[in-house]
């Protein structure tokens, strides 16, 4: 499903990804990890084109993402992103924020667009709350809010970006319960985070980064139990103590 091959880039003078190949196959579950700066936000970023690359190829289903004839907006369309800080309306109500990208975006009828945004949200336990502004909400509340839209948009892949770092711990399980059941109901996702219990759980396969670099590209089972590179036996030692 997505595929990325040796891809570079740089800002500036400052090489923020040096030469990262992989890919995810479709229903699979890779989760991206490493230290703050090793290029892990980026690199998934330019799975949907908002972070473009210099160098390399990467392809979401057959599109290639770098192309100069891709429609950005229609594959962005295709591809859900969640981020850390939610990014939702203020000014607009959940139900509103659930289905302004779907008649905007796919040109889906306004009774349509809610009964598809408001199934979403029951999906993740909120939909008592369709009436009410974002900043009614608990931060975990909003960012399931974020992955009901996402949904609704009918992404044939999902990318996280770190979408528990901005919760407090409290709220970091509910998210991470709306994850799970996406990666068990067969939804290929791409996952940066630091929540080493959910990759544990649910990842296929974990990429390691550090310094821009995949540093390593195994099955969990393997990561967890005997890591490659000193690098990531140091990060794990650390991160799961």
């Amino acid at each position: 499903m997505i595929e990325i091959q040796n891809v570079s880039k740089w800002y500036g003078g400052f090489q923020v990804l040096r030469d990262c190949t992989t890919q995810v196959a479709r229903g699979d579950v890779v989760v991206v990890c490493g230290p703050s700066g090793s290029g892990k936000s980026t690199l998934i970023k330019t799975v949907n084109g908002l972070e473009p690359y210099q160098k390399g190829r990467v392809r979401v289903d057959g599109v290639e993402v770098g192309a100069r004839t891709t429609d950005l907006a229609r594959l962005r369309a295709r591809i859900g992103m969640v981020f850390q800080n939610f990014e939702l309306f203020p000014h607009l109500s959940v139900r509103e924020n659930l289905t302004l990208a779907q008649i905007k975006v796919l040109g889906r009828g306004k009774d349509e667009a809610i009964k598809r945004g408001l199934a979403y949200l029951d999906r993740v336990g909120l939909l008592a709350h369709q009436d009410k502004y974002p900043a009614q909400l608990s931060g975990g509340q909003q960012q399931r809010v974020a992955i009901a839209r996402a949904l609704s948009m009918d992404p044939v892949a999902m990318l996280f970006d770190e979408p528990t770092s901005a919760l407090d711990p409290e709220m970091i399980g509910e998210v991470l319960e709306v994850m799970v059941g996406l990666a068990q109901d067969g939804m290929t996702m791409m996952v940066v985070t630091h929540e080493m219990g959910f990759a544990r759980k649910v990842a296929d396969r974990i990429v390691f980064m550090d310094e821009g670099r995949i540093v390593e590209d195994s099955f969990k089972e393997d990561f967890f139990a005997a890591p490659r590179s000193a690098r990531a036996r140091e990060f794990l030692a650390r991160i799961i103590h």
